[in-house]
């Protein structure tokens, strides 16, 4: 069963938190800008076309995040062959949050030093910063491809990283052939706007509102209202409590939209080797805790090697708590284990 946990630790215990880089207005004011453009629905219109369509993208897009960018790019949770690897790759981009290695890669470190000073979107920064001042700081647009060497292996998954405006060009042209202004500045620009807060709701208030069941070294809670929200990623205690199964809604009254679809996608052969939560990471008396738990200066590692953290990752997605390894698609090449000399050992709390 788990504990409470003390609300803060003493301030005298915890190193100083780096200074944050302000807004960076010659990157953020094309984001902002598009803040502004719904407006426009006063001289197009709005149509129910354009209503079903801001629906659609919303959740198609949004299960692309999700499902894609977060459960397989940076959990490696389940398998695919190259061909729909592609495909959920190139969805991710039409939503307009950078590109897959972009996204996984700092996700990774995200968890890697999750809530600690070298998070770059943890909510101890303040809130705003939590939720979007880390984007309009235009600090962090580059691809550290040390972290995610396992994908950055896929020229295709390269170019779409490089090359991640293709996708949201694309769509949008569509949207306007298909109904005009009005779906365009509705359908695409509104679910746009509407997508990027609610998957950045999982850094800032699934840290801030909810319940905790599990003591994790960091602020992730447990919130109905973001998992409504995000398709499932609301459940954040418990996905930082076990990173490495496909499933974040635990207890079967936690609605998880995306794990039900990468369930029925795996009954038509698109979805492979779900990665279950293994029962002894569900003790029957876990208990929920209000409080946040603050790290103090020695729990904090140094940083690792780009190599040892490589094959954490690796490690974390494929080994732990002493599962089989799904094996590689050998049909369409999936990813491999970077050759690094490494212990093999367990790692029995499911984390990297």
């Amino acid at each position: 069963m788990t504990t409470a946990v003390a609300d803060v630790a003493p301030a005298a215990e915890l190193p100083a938190r780096p200074a944050r880089p302000p807004i960076s207005w010659r990157t953020a004011w094309p984001f902002l800008a598009i803040h502004a453009l719904p407006l426009l629905a006063i001289v197009t219109g709005v149509h129910l076309r354009d209503v079903i369509l801001l629906v659609v993208l919303y959740w198609t897009r949004l299960l692309c995040i999700t499902a894609g960018y977060h459960r397989y790019f940076a959990h490696r949770t389940y398998r695919l062959n190259r061909f729909w690897q592609f495909l959920l790759a190139f969805g991710g981009t039409t939503a307009v949050q950078r590109g897959p290695l972009w996204w996984a890669a700092h996700h990774r470190r995200h968890h890697q030093h999750s809530d600690d000073p070298d998070d770059i979107h943890s909510p101890r920064d303040g809130f705003w910063w939590s939720h979007i001042g880390w984007v309009l700081s235009g600090a962090y647009g580059e691809t550290d491809y040390d972290r995610i060497r396992d994908f950055a292996s896929f020229p295709e998954l390269r170019f779409l990283n490089r090359f991640d405006w293709i996708g949201p060009w694309a769509l949008g042209t569509a949207c306007w052939l298909w109904g005009g202004w009005s779906a365009l500045i509705v359908g695409f620009f509104g679910s746009t706007i509407l997508l990027s807060h609610g998957t950045f709701t999982v850094n800032s208030l699934a840290h801030r509102i909810g319940r905790r069941r599990y003591e994790t070294s960091d602020t992730s809670r447990n919130s109905w209202i973001v998992a409504l929200i995000a398709g499932g990623e609301g459940w954040h205690n418990n996905h930082h409590h076990y990173q490495s199964a496909a499933r974040q809604g635990f207890r079967w009254w936690e609605l998880d939209i995306t794990f039900y679809v990468l369930v029925m996608l795996s009954w038509i052969g698109i979805v492979h080797d779900l990665r279950p939560v293994p029962k002894r990471r569900l003790p029957a008396g876990a208990v929920a805790v209000p409080a946040t738990q603050a790290r103090t200066a020695t729990t904090w590692a140094p940083a690792a090697t780009s190599d040892e953290l490589t094959w954490r990752v690796w490690r974390c997605c494929t080994l732990s708590d002493g599962q089989s390894v799904p094996q590689p698609d050998t049909r369409l090449t999936s990813p491999s284990p970077p050759q690094t000399a490494a212990p093999a050992r367990r790692n029995p709390r499911g984390r990297c």
